[in-house]
């Protein structure tokens, strides 16, 4: 083979290659792009009376939502900003917060020892999680994008400066980022402290 053909046949291979990357289905590549990152949690004995609602504040300086936190609340620093989340009953207040969200009611259930986390999640469009449970409730706040949650009950989405409450422990769920953007959300668990966080699962 003379140089020439040498050089067009790899002129073609690289142009092949890029085509392919390009031309691949978005989900493909992002599929592996969810990101899941934990930035806040504590274990606790008991919970308040519920009905619970997760009240979502921000402050000023993560300082003072750590000063302003109770026994059940999680103070964390995402996405630029100074997070308080505090799970209690309906109505509650955090002094020197601005309310962004009042979320509930969570499900309810029983266990020895609670687990409190905070999740900062998200990804580019057309990113999702396995199929999974865990053995309590997680509840949603969107920052920007659209997030989707699949269970056996359907689909529900929720778009940026909203909010959703989960399901009770131990129900099947797909979450994804169904919009335009990238999506970054809060992601607000109480489980059961004895069982693992997460285990995998199917859907109908």
């Amino acid at each position: 083979m003379t140089r020439h053909s040498w050089a067009s046949r790899g002129a073609f291979l690289l142009w092949s290659a890029v085509a392919a990357a390009v031309l691949l289905p978005p989900s493909t590549a992002a599929a592996q792009k969810f990101s899941i990152k934990s930035v806040a949690e504590k274990k606790v004995a008991q919970l308040p009376p519920g009905p619970w609602y997760w009240r979502v504040d921000t402050f000023p300086t993560l300082a003072q939502a750590n000063a302003a936190a109770g026994p059940t609340a999680l103070a964390a620093e995402v996405a630029g900003k100074d997070w308080l989340f505090t799970l209690g009953p309906k109505g509650g207040s955090s002094p020197g917060g601005h309310e962004v969200a009042e979320i509930g009611p969570v499900p309810g259930f029983q266990a020895s020892e609670y687990l409190l986390r905070i999740n900062s999640t998200g990804g580019p469009p057309g990113a999702k999680t396995p199929v999974h449970t865990h053995p309590g409730s997680e509840t949603f706040y969107v920052v920007s994008g659209e997030l989707s949650q699949k269970t056996p009950q359907g689909v529900s989405h929720v778009e940026a400066g909203h909010s959703m409450p989960g399901h009770g422990p131990g129900m099947p769920m797909e979450v994804s980022s169904s919009g335009t953007g990238e999506l970054q959300a809060l992601v607000m668990f109480v489980v059961d402290a004895s069982k693992p966080f997460s285990s995998p699962a199917t859907l109908p």
